[in-house]
């Protein structure tokens, strides 16, 4: 399981746009380097991410091996209601990893 950052203002006045950040600690291995012995490392990268505001998608990418390792992500929602933001993404050996982080919309 990646180690995981997010950054999200928790507090939030309804129409507000925020901004979600985060760092995701993993080694992004593009497999086109060799190992000592001259053997290729496996291909290792995060190729899918998806995140959602109540269950709303608001935002979707694919992610491919020029992606750095350590992927920072940063984009912006609007504030609708109080719920949460949740964050999956997918590597190349199928483990999935979800995060979620709860905001308060006040009038």
């Amino acid at each position: 399981m990646a180690r995981t950052l997010i950054n999200v203002k928790k507090t939030l006045t309804r129409g507000e746009a925020f901004e979600i950040r985060l760092l995701i600690a993993h080694p992004m291995e593009s497999g086109q380097r060799r190992d000592s012995n001259g053997q290729v490392i496996a291909r290792d990268i995060i190729n899918r991410f998806s995140c959602t505001y109540n269950d709303m998608l608001v935002l979707e990418a694919t992610l491919f091996p020029a992606i750095s390792a350590n992927p920072y992500l940063s984009f912006w929602a609007v504030a609708t209601e109080t719920g949460s933001i949740v964050m999956t993404w997918t590597d190349d050996h199928g483990t999935v990893q979800t995060e979620r982080v709860e905001v308060t919309v006040s009038a």
